[in-house]
């Protein structure tokens, strides 16, 4: 893979991650988020053996426009951009890399996820049952680490329990995208140092 793909495809993963952060921020605070964002973040999680960046993605960017604006907002230093969506952003990158360390957890979840991949082929990739399957796996393995993402919202919307497995499935959709990052050479400091070239490769991967 070329330098320059391999950075488009960085920036798409990078942008799943924010997509996650984003519309966890959305669903806590307001209790929706748009289908199309939810739909390929949720998919994300389910396809396990991509041919490329863009197969885990649904085919396109088209459905990480909201993870694209946000991690642009974020490169770009955009005063709008929530504080919150970055907390979550960069607690899921955390969290990869502690799952990445922990071998058995990451084999469980694999064997785990054939199972809801049988179940999404009955039902949808969104339907409530996978959701409350993926939001299941969430709460038996990552939210077993001592570091905790600790969501902030209104709480008569988290307090719903579609809601909160909603957050539980798009936080791992997050961690998914962060460890498809990390395989593509993404690193947290690249972040920091390394905003132009993020953007220079979002640009691009946008006219994939």
């Amino acid at each position: 893979m070329s330098s320059t793909r391999q950075d488009q495809e960085q920036a798409l993963a990078l942008a799943g991650v924010f997509q996650a952060a984003a519309l966890v921020h959305q669903l806590a605070n307001k209790g929706m988020v748009g289908q199309d964002s939810f739909e390929t973040s949720i998919a994300s999680i389910l396809v396990t053996d991509p041919e490329n960046t863009l197969a885990v993605y649904g085919g396109s960017a088209h459905g990480l426009n909201l993870g694209i604006r946000t991690l642009r907002g974020f490169v770009n230093k955009d005063n709008d951009t929530s504080t919150h969506v970055l907390r979550y952003a960069m607690s899921i990158l955390y969290l990869e890399k502690r799952l990445r360390k922990d071998n058995q957890m990451l084999n469980a979840i694999g064997q785990r996820l054939e199972q809801v991949k049988m179940q999404s082929h009955h039902f949808s990739n969104t339907h409530e049952n996978v959701i409350a399957s993926i939001a299941g796996l969430y709460q038996d393995t990552i939210s077993t680490f001592s570091f905790r993402i600790q969501v902030q919202g209104e709480p008569n919307i988290l307090r719903q329990n579609s809601n909160a497995e909603k957050v539980r499935a798009l936080l791992f959709a997050g961690i998914r995208s962060a460890i498809l990052w990390h395989q593509l050479g993404g690193r947290r400091w690249k972040l920091l140092l390394g905003r132009k070239k993020i953007l220079r490769a979002l640009d691009e991967a946008t006219r994939l």
